[in-house]
């Protein structure tokens, strides 16, 4: 039996840092974050790891658990992705 390797996924909704950032702020423990939204300790190890993305149900309630909005916790897109401002401007000139 080979061991299965494990991989972050490729998309988060949550951004890990923010998350922790905001549970430490409001002066929680993961334990107590996670029994107050009805999730596992593990679970919301994982979610502040960023080795799991959270659920969009479970992203509204850590936000409400930590009285935060919920664009603070969600992951920012990149700007690359879509374009940088100096590529958009040169591309409107073309």
């Amino acid at each position: 039996m080979t061991p299965r390797s494990r991989t972050r996924p490729s998309r988060l909704r949550q951004e890990p840092e923010a998350v922790t950032w905001a549970r430490e702020k409001a002066g929680l423990t993961k334990r107590a974050l996670a029994d107050q939204i009805g999730i596992s300790e593990q679970l919301m190890g994982e979610i502040e790891s960023g080795w799991r993305s959270a659920t969009p149900a479970n992203l509204v309630k850590i936000a409400e658990a930590l009285n935060c909005p919920i664009v603070v916790l969600e992951r920012k897109r990149s700007i690359g992705a879509v374009g940088t401002p100096a590529e958009d401007a040169k591309s409107a000139d073309e």
